[in-house]
């Protein structure tokens, strides 16, 4: 921290003068709170010398009941401030708490420079508001809500210019001021760590009055580091059983970038991106472990959780949700906003198109919609239209009859529309149908009856239709790869799900997570990962997350309860640890198929050589992809025929 800068006394002394002859300051006077005090000073009418005013100094009665009234503060601050004097002792110097009003209510000090204060009433009883005794550190860190030190001259009056005085105010976490510490001494013996030092005093008396007013009901505990909670750092909110921030240390509000006034008039979740729920969940199954949460501003914070006893209205919070799409629902506002959106559709023939990233969870979030909705009870049919072979999904999907053709069943096949009957027919990738099969998909639809293949009469359907792809679909419809007039059938409603790296809501959902995984036994992510994994882009999203933990909790020894980096997958370990690429840092080759055959041979070499998984992250066909490889593998089988001739 830079000094801040001070007058000498020379130059104090002609300030004083010019403020005095005319009623201003010299431009350039360096320390800007001892100007607005000695401003303040002047327009109150005292003077810098001779004789003061009548000054108010409480009667030993009154001082009792000054104190009886205070009686919190002064328990609290008590043990600080004999902590502070121990650390001060033989210094010249004396600790002092003060009430709101700039009244003294205990000091305690070395005997000899006792002596001296009390000569300018530096004592309990006397009041050291900043009308009375003009610029001190009492009254000014009074004035400016601020910690403050005025050393030697600053000190409006001249018969205190001998002190040098560091205070801080003391709120308590509703935010009212309650009073201020202080260390006063010789100016002679100042030290350049006392400011800080009551600084740290004063937090240590604000952190006991908020453990002592908030014992009960939901409280957080952050910092931007792991490290930092537990410490006279730390942030401290407390929350009312709606969500709203009650009470808060002055760390707190510094670093959410509130003020007292915003106490009692702002939610939790305005400022961090944790639903209420979410909070009681973490607080329940890992009390002890901080989660890491995006801020406003794109800060990150670790919050650790407290749930004391909760409150009567804590347990409709955390009640079970009360369906499947409340279910999937962990604080991100974007994927509530979808929810909110498919909520409004439930139970009517609105087919449904889920847009969004592979792994992204369009086959959770149909199965939500379906468990959710009036059809729960009947089948939800899910159908993986790029996972079946060309041949094989016309007959998968529409049925057949005995003898259609060669190697059916005898007995026939319904189909998997027909098995969908009064439930729900999700076609997973849509996008990679052939065109033919969507001909007749269209048809369907349109005349609410399927026909199996092989003949026969047509057979009604009733189900819920919800499509799902990862490609562009305009797209494809403007390329010929995609019937228009499906695409306007399909699409009666467009929802699209965020990738897992866009979202807000990480940390539950591995809380939900590790919850169904491990048959929930509290198991969490040790600190670093957890900041590692929020860091991750995730390219295979909740599919590739929910591996990664499948595996960790496997590689748990019994007894272990924490996921550590020995618990991750090799290749992810090495992901997580590489630096983040930077521009120019892949030396790819500039000619365009070579950068074509890069991008294949990574997708194939990332997709662990699934094929299908491999021409979805391209966006091409799979037919599209294997001529691509054999055209690929044939050139490097030239190169090197010719290489051995050379």
């Amino acid at each position: 921290m830079t000094p801040i800068p001070r007058e000498g006394g020379a130059a104090l002394r002609r300030a004083r003068h010019q403020l005095l002859e005319c009623g201003e300051l010299p431009p350039g006077f360096a320390h800007a709170t001892v100007a607005r005090s000695w401003q303040r000073c002047f327009s109150a009418g005292l003077a810098p010398v001779g004789r003061l005013p009548e000054v108010p100094h409480l009667s030993a009665c009154q001082l009792a009941h000054a104190a009886g009234q205070q009686r919190e503060f002064i328990a609290h601050a008590r043990p600080v401030m004999e902590y502070l004097h121990a650390q001060t002792r033989d210094s010249g110097s004396m600790v002092i708490l003060a009430d709101d009003r700039g009244v003294l209510l205990q000091a305690l000090g070395d005997t000899d420079f006792l002596g001296r204060a009390e000569r300018v009433a530096l004592m309990p009883g006397a009041s050291w508001n900043e009308r009375y005794r003009g610029t001190n550190a009492i009254g000014t860190a009074l004035a400016e809500s601020a910690a403050v030190t005025v050393h030697a001259g600053e000190h409006y009056l001249e018969r205190n210019g001998f002190l040098t005085c560091a205070a801080a105010p003391v709120t308590a976490p509703n935010g009212r001021l309650l009073g201020v510490l202080d260390i006063s001494g010789d100016q002679r013996g100042r030290h350049p760590h006392t400011f800080g030092l009551v600084q740290a005093a004063a937090q240590m008396i604000e952190n006991r009055l908020f453990d002592t007013r908030h014992s009960t009901g939901l409280r957080l505990r952050f910092h931007s580091l792991a490290e930092g909670i537990g410490t006279v750092a730390e942030g401290m909110l407390a929350l009312a059983e709606d969500g709203w921030i009650v009470g808060a240390n002055r760390t707190g509000l510094q670093l959410l970038g509130l003020c007292s006034a915003d106490l009692g008039a702002t939610p939790v979740s305005r400022l961090l991106d944790l639903s209420l729920q979410s909070l009681f969940d973490w607080g329940r199954r890992s009390p002890d472990q901080p989660m890491l949460v995006n801020g406003q501003g794109g800060r990150r914070f670790f919050v650790r959780v407290e749930l004391g006893r909760r409150p009567v209205g804590a347990q409709a919070a955390t009640a079970k949700p009360i369906d499947a799409l409340a279910a999937i629902d962990t604080g991100d506002e974007r994927l509530a906003a979808v929810i909110d959106r498919a909520r409004k559709v439930l139970g009517k023939t609105i087919p449904l198109l889920l847009q969004g990233e592979s792994g992204a969870g369009k086959e959770v979030f149909a199965r939500a919609m379906h468990d959710s909705g009036p059809r729960a009870g009947a089948p939800f049919v899910a159908v993986n239209c790029a996972a079946l072979p060309e041949n094989l999904i016309e007959s998968e999907l529409f049925g057949y009859v005995p003898g259609a053709f060669t190697g059916a069943r005898r007995e026939g096949s319904p189909g998997r529309i027909r098995e969908a009957q009064g439930g729900t027919l999700f076609l997973d990738e849509i996008g990679d149908m052939p065109l033919a099969l969507q001909a007749r998909l269209l048809r369907v639809l349109q005349e609410k009856q399927v026909t199996p293949l092989g003949g026969g009469k047509a057979i009604p359907v009733d189900f819920t239709l919800v499509c799902a792809t990862h490609r562009n679909l305009k797209a494809d419809m403007d390329g010929g790869r995609f019937r228009a007039d499906l695409y306007y059938r399909i699409n009666g409603m467009a929802l699209t799900l965020p990738a897992l790296r866009e979202r807000s809501d990480f940390t539950m959902l591995v809380t939900r997570l590790l919850d169904d995984l491990s048959g929930r036994r509290d198991i969490a992510l040790d600190a670093s990962l957890a900041a590692a994994f929020a860091e991750y882009s995730w390219p295979g999203n909740l599919r590739q997350l929910a591996n990664a933990l499948r595996t960790a909790c496997a590689l748990l020894d019994e007894g272990e309860t924490l996921i550590g980096w020995q618990h991750l997958p090799d290749d992810l370990k090495d992901e997580l640890s590489r630096p983040a690429p930077r521009a120019g840092d892949d030396e790819l080759p500039a000619d365009l198929r070579a950068l074509s055959d890069v991008a294949i041979q990574r997708a194939v070499s990332g997709s662990a050589g699934n094929m299908s998984e491999a021409a979805r992250r391209l966006g091409i066909s799979r037919n599209t992809l294997y001529r691509r490889l054999r055209r690929t593998t044939m050139a490097d089988f030239a190169g090197a025929d010719t290489g051995a001739a050379t």
